[in-house]
């Protein structure tokens, strides 16, 4: 890639996603349930900003010459960003952009609080595990992943079979 474009790449990335963090309150529907964890919703931004800023920062100084396990390093930033999105999501409200949406938990206030409540240990556990990635950086990949795959695909079914359960 082009030295510039390696250069601006990453913060012109950070600068877009930053200015849709903040029109997704703005345009959902259901705007007043975000205002109830916004305060969370902010945190998010904040950690998701120094999330790349960290991963921009770990970018340049390879590029100046530094060697070191890209993934190792990468673990403790991820397991932070994990953990804050278990945060994030044990707190929010039903809405169309932020959380766990499923047909399911967008159908049902008692789903969605059920399913969020759940994904906010499991997300938290899922940092734990990644985390440990940088003690074992053999591992650190599929410390991560196998859970990160694990826990979306049991929240989707367990937010099936809570709708069921409440429909039933």
């Amino acid at each position: 890639m082009p030295k510039v474009w390696g250069l601006f790449l990453l913060p012109i990335m950070s600068l877009m996603l930053f200015g849709l963090f903040l029109i997704i309150p703005k345009i959902d529907p259901l705007k007043a349930n975000v205002a109830k964890f916004q305060k969370y919703f902010d945190g998010f931004i904040l950690v998701f900003e120094i999330f790349f800023l960290y991963i921009y920062l770990l970018t340049i100084s390879w590029s100046l010459g530094s060697r070191f396990d890209m993934t190792a390093v990468m673990m403790p930033a991820l397991a932070i960003l994990f953990y804050y999105m278990g945060i994030l999501v044990g707190q929010a409200e039903r809405n169309f952009f932020i959380g766990i949406r499923t047909p399911w938990t967008l159908s049902s206030d008692t789903v969605w609080k059920k399913t969020h409540r759940l994904g906010g240990k499991l997300f938290k556990a899922v940092a734990v595990l990644t985390a440990l990635g940088f003690f074992f950086p053999a591992y650190a990949i599929l410390l991560m992943l196998l859970p990160v795959i694990g826990v979306s695909i049991y929240l989707t079914v367990y937010s099936y079979f809570e709708f069921k359960k409440e429909k039933d």
